[in-house]
């Protein structure tokens, strides 16, 4: 006697399977209790403490230190919030739920994108947060610096949801948990976002991950450049977002490609 094996449903395309009850199911799952609260208070207590320390030389073009901190951090806020969402997928390997996946026509990118969407909508929380504390305590900056700024650093958090779906799918669940906060904090310090740099730092930051978004974001306040007066081109900060978002996409495919036995 022979045991029937379920084979895996048919995909037409890259994206088969992706369909809106899968999205607000994401998106359900993302937004409960614990880490709302989580994405809500560390980088409002960041801004709180920081954005006074401004530097003794430099100016902002069209605003003033405060917006410069605030837009860094609701960039690393976003990052913070996206790669932790992202990262839960470790959870969803561990208990099979890959190789129900597999059984379906839900094809890897797919359900990368459905995974990078949902986490960047839970970006969009931090982002909200620091700006309306950046609005009562001071910081200063043309309107268009406001819309765009904050914009791009809600849009560029899709780069580390990615990044949290490679780490998620690489590691086991009582690993990747440590690893978001420890991580982002980390490429913040040296992707420009905390501590204004200038030199070989500002050099080694360039090829960071946090620098493309963070010298996009900040752009239209500072016409790209730094407290001492070296530029940061706007090609150059594109380039940084697009190569490092494929680089993370390439990681989380494969990765869910060999989580699920399916290429």
């Amino acid at each position: 006697m022979t045991t029937a094996t379920a084979a895996p449903a048919p995909r037409t395309s890259a994206f088969s399977g992706v369909n809106p009850t899968f999205v607000r199911y994401e998106l359900r799952r993302r937004f409960n209790r614990q880490t709302t609260v989580f994405t809500l208070l560390l980088p409002a207590v960041l801004y709180l403490a920081l954005f006074r320390t401004a530097p003794a030389h430099g100016s902002v073009p069209h605003g003033n230190f405060a917006a410069w901190m605030m837009i860094g951090i609701a960039v690393y806020g976003a990052a913070m919030a996206a790669t932790s969402s992202a990262a839960t997928i470790s959870v969803e390997k561990s208990v099979g739920w890959m190789r129900t996946i597999a059984l379906t026509p839900l094809a890897p990118p797919g359900y990368l994108l459905v995974k990078v969407l949902s986490s960047v909508v839970m970006a969009a929380v931090p982002v909200a947060i620091v700006g309306g504390l950046g609005a009562v305590t001071g910081a200063e900056a043309d309107a268009k610096v406001w819309v765009t700024s904050l914009l791009v650093a809600w849009l560029g958090a899709g780069v580390f949801a990615a990044l949290g779906i490679a780490l998620g799918l690489a590691l086991k669940p009582d690993v990747v948990m440590h690893m978001p906060g420890l991580t982002m904090t980390a490429l913040a310090f040296i992707g420009n976002l905390f501590i204004p740099l200038s030199g070989t730092m500002l050099e080694i930051s360039r090829y960071t991950p946090m620098y493309g978004v963070s010298t996009l974001a900040r752009y239209w306040l500072t016409d790209g450049y730094t407290f001492s007066g070296e530029h940061c081109g706007l090609a150059g900060a594109v380039f940084n977002i697009v190569a490092w978002f494929a680089g993370f996409s390439f990681m989380a495919i494969r990765r869910f490609a060999k989580s699920t036995g399916r290429q």
